[in-house]
């Protein structure tokens, strides 16, 4: 099944187009939208997970689970589905609040984006945590130090974009 997405102003408005996933031709003032759950456990260890090694970029690499925002989705709403999907835990109870954003703009490539990350916290343990075999390679809960590690080894993704929610 074809992925489409809204695309989106400046101004995080849609601009009624939509765009096919990974079909980049979007001009300098268009974005899509995704989102990372940065999900922490009753110790404050955060739930990591591994890019499959046949993905076409960022193979064995670490990250946050999420993905884009589906066209006709919130991005709270994609927050949940990504959630669930990557690593089978249920977040659709809990508050959903965005924690932190950025954009991204790259004319070379014709990909823009605004990237949200939502944080949650609860009592979970590794055997609750089902990933999708098909995204996922593994998973891990590691700590912040653990992650900075893998952003040194630039082998996490949006790591230096994201790194400051750590000292929050």
């Amino acid at each position: 099944m074809t992925e489409i997405w809204d695309v989106y102003d400046k101004n995080r408005h849609k601009t009624g187009k939509t765009m096919v996933r990974d079909d980049w031709h979007m001009t300098p003032d268009e974005y899509h939208i995704s989102v990372l759950g940065v999900i922490q456990d009753a110790h404050g260890r955060y739930l990591i997970t591994q890019r499959k090694l046949d993905k076409p970029w960022g193979a064995g690499w670490w990250e946050f689970p999420g993905g884009a925002v589906l066209s006709g989705e919130t991005p709270d709403e994609a927050v949940v589905r990504e959630v669930a999907e990557e690593t089978g835990l249920d977040v659709s109870r809990m508050k959903i609040a965005r924690i932190f954003g950025y954009e991204r703009t790259n004319a070379v490539e014709m990909n823009n984006y605004f990237m949200d990350l939502y944080g949650f916290q609860f009592d979970f343990c590794s055997e609750d945590v089902v990933v999708q075999e098909e995204e996922v390679e593994g998973f891990k809960l590691a700590t912040a130090d653990e992650i900075a590690e893998l952003g040194a080894q630039g082998v996490f993704l949006h790591y230096d974009s994201i790194k400051t929610i750590f000292k929050m």
